[in-house]
């Protein structure tokens, strides 16, 4: 004889998905039962619950709910119980026994929380794969979806900037200016508010180059760090600079990664019109 349909209604003031986890961890218990799982999201208004109430009422239903609001919580309880219908609050006696231990009871907990943590940490996610696959002009396809572009001569801090924006939720794309090279024209095809200039002191980089080159065994007077070599080059990339005026640009010579990460943003967000520092 088959097993009647069982009806298991989730009331959620988020997404559900950490109701539908636990009830899943739950019901592998119950393999021989036909149950039929009703999923209600961003459900946070007693006008909102009371049909789903009536709804696993008709049905003879069971509910379970993660809701944070406390008179929420009570509505449902309360309804329920009026109905005759079983209801579990999974979250309910969790945050009672967290407000005790950070004595905080009292305050209302607020709704999608959880949500907008796991956004943050998507897009975080995101900005890191798209940075990294920029790297030092790698991919020049997808320019225009970066939310910021650097370009600069070899060792002015384009990768560490890059990755250090992309950890706070910022795709980046960073386009190295090699001597007598042009610019690949991907860079002009993007949004030229998004594209920042950098350059440095030409004592500070022949010191940088110097020291990169002996840390990994190479000759530190080849024509990468000579005083000749690296004039040219910002003579270069100045004189690029100076053909793309709407590109600003930031000497990052003895200057703090953050400090530098900080004006970009800023600048950068103010050129787009959006509130790009609120990732700070």
């Amino acid at each position: 004889m088959t097993a009647p349909t069982r009806n298991l209604f989730i009331i959620s003031d988020g997404t559900g998905e950490t109701a539908s986890q636990m009830v899943r961890a739950g019901i592998v218990q119950y393999a021989h039962q036909d149950i039929h799982i009703v999923k209600c999201k961003n459900v946070r208004t007693e006008s909102q619950v009371d049909p789903i109430i009536s709804e696993a009422a008709d049905k003879q239903g069971m509910i379970v709910f993660t809701v944070v609001s406390r008179l929420l919580r009570q509505h449902i309880s309360n309804e329920s119980t009026r109905h005759g219908v079983v209801a579990i609050d999974l979250l309910g006696p969790l945050l009672m026994g967290l407000e005790g231990f950070f004595g905080l009871s009292g305050q209302d907990p607020k709704a999608g929380l959880l949500r907008t943590v796991d956004d943050r940490y998507f897009k975080r996610i995101d900005a890191i794969e798209y940075t990294v696959k920029h790297d030092d002009g790698k991919t020049l396809s997808e320019l225009d979806n970066a939310d910021i572009i650097l370009v600069g001569i070899s060792r002015t801090s384009k990768t560490p900037l890059s990755i250090f924006l992309s950890h706070k939720g910022f795709k980046v794309a960073n386009i190295p200016v090699v001597l007598n090279v042009p610019l690949p024209e991907e860079l002009f095809k993007a949004d030229q508010r998004k594209v920042v200039g950098l350059i440095i002191d030409s004592d500070t980089l022949l010191r940088i180059r110097r020291k990169r080159l002996e840390k990994f065994g190479q000759d530190p007077g080849s024509e990468y760090a000579s005083r000749e070599h690296i004039f040219k080059e910002i003579d270069y990339a100045n004189a690029l600079f100076k053909q793309n005026r709407r590109w600003p640009v930031f000497n990052i010579t003895d200057r703090a990664l953050e400090e530098t990460a900080a004006e970009i943003v800023r600048l950068v967000g103010s050129r787009m019109d959006l509130p790009y520092d609120a990732l700070l």
